[in-house]
């Protein structure tokens, strides 16, 4: 099978996607106990919920790699996945995708998800924008307020500017007004509906 792929790309990708998994490891490394049940910029997630959403997408990763179908996969990722062990659920589960994604060819296959057929490497693509806004969200609700690491936002932000109707996927509010000069981590937010400014205090 030829790569559908540009030159590059299959780098690229492995690159961003391990970089943000490894930015989510770090986050959930320094949640206190206190912390899993503290609010998010996501609003129907706490930090617990948010985290475990993260660790199923990326386990599903694995079962689509390996040729499962969704019916195949069937409920076995909905609801808690994390158990009593959420940095190790977590930590496992992006292992595993990482080490995934990588097997030769991996990223040129086509695979059964969600919402149809895509090759490994436009889904994980796909993932690795998510993960990194989410991992913006978490850190947030953790009370960081750094900027995202270099170059996250503009490879995220050209994933999503693919997709017509972000908000219509129901993972994303609807875009914000951005600022002139606006760079590439605030034009990321603001396309995906979230407030640059929110932290946990401003909920109190």
């Amino acid at each position: 099978m030829a790569c559908p792929h540009p030159y590059g790309f299959h780098t690229e990708v492995r690159d961003h996607y391990a970089t943000a998994g490894a930015e989510v490891t770090r986050l959930v490394q320094s949640v206190a106990e206190e912390q899993w049940t503290a609010p998010t910029p996501c609003r129907s997630w706490d930090v617990r919920a948010l985290v475990n959403h993260l660790a199923a997408q990326h386990l599903w990763v694995c079962q689509a790699v390996a040729g499962y179908a969704p019916e195949q996969i069937g409920r076995r990722f909905e609801g808690d996945v994390l158990g009593r062990n959420p940095l190790g659920v977590w930590t496992m589960a992006v292992d595993t995708a990482v080490r995934a994604i990588n097997q030769p060819g991996a990223l040129d296959q086509l695979v059964h998800v969600p919402y149809g057929m895509r090759d490994v490497g436009g889904y994980t693509r796909e993932l690795t924008a998510e993960t990194v806004v989410h991992s913006w969200d978490l850190a947030r609700a953790l009370g960081e307020g750094g900027p995202m690491p270099p170059g996250a936002a503009r490879y995220a932000l050209a994933e999503f500017r693919n997709y017509r109707n972000l908000a219509g996927t129901g993972r994303f509010d609807p875009p914000r007004p951005t600022p002139p000069g606006a760079d590439a981590q605030e034009l990321l937010l603001a396309f995906t509906g979230r407030d640059p400014q929110w932290s946990a205090e401003r909920l109190r």
